[in-house]
């Protein structure tokens, strides 16, 4: 299923592209923007809300990281 969205061009733009319709597939064209653009800012979104959370973690004492290390390490 698709829904439509429908944007408004200045009427110079939509000349030119009529000129072009037989080199470039508008439609694709701009579905292949629209979701390249969507999935960059959904990913950037997600990033911003991984990092509030890293935030709100306690901090490690110094060195802890590098004792389970060696502890896995050590394990095998």
């Amino acid at each position: 299923m698709s829904d439509v969205f429908s944007i408004r061009i200045p009427k110079k733009l939509k000349e030119k592209m009529e000129l072009l319709k037989d080199v470039i597939d508008w439609n694709e064209e701009v579905r292949r923007f629209i979701e390249s653009r969507v999935n960059e800012m959904y990913k950037i979104r997600v990033l911003e809300e991984v990092r509030k959370v890293i935030e709100k973690l306690p901090e490690m004492p110094k060195g802890s990281v590098t004792c389970y290390v060696r502890e896995d390490r050590d394990s095998y």
